[in-house]
């Protein structure tokens, strides 16, 4: 498998693991959203512990106000941050 299949691979897998603990299983609620900003991006987004903070990001993500976030709602996010972090290390080098 390819860097980039394995790559998608864990994308899918890590909403997965978290989408439908309280319900639906191709959705995240915002308790779910919070649990895996702070457990699976913490470092990445200085623990997310703020609850404005996750409020934010929450109502950012759901596009269709549905109060909930989809996968291709949750993958804008995770494409805004590998931007981010593209950016970051290339204005390092």
């Amino acid at each position: 498998m390819s860097d980039l299949n394995t790559a998608m691979a864990l994308i899918i897998s890590c909403f997965s693991k978290y989408a439908g603990k309280e319900g639906n299983p191709h959705t995240l609620t915002k308790a779910e959203l919070k649990d895996l900003l702070q457990n699976e991006l913490g470092e990445l987004l200085g623990k997310a512990n703020d609850k404005s903070a996750v409020e934010r990001i929450f109502k950012e993500l759901d596009a269709n106000q549905d109060n909930s976030v989809d996968f291709p709602e949750f993958g804008k996010m995770i494409f805004c941050l590998t931007v981010m972090c593209h950016e970051y290390f290339i204005c390092k080098k």
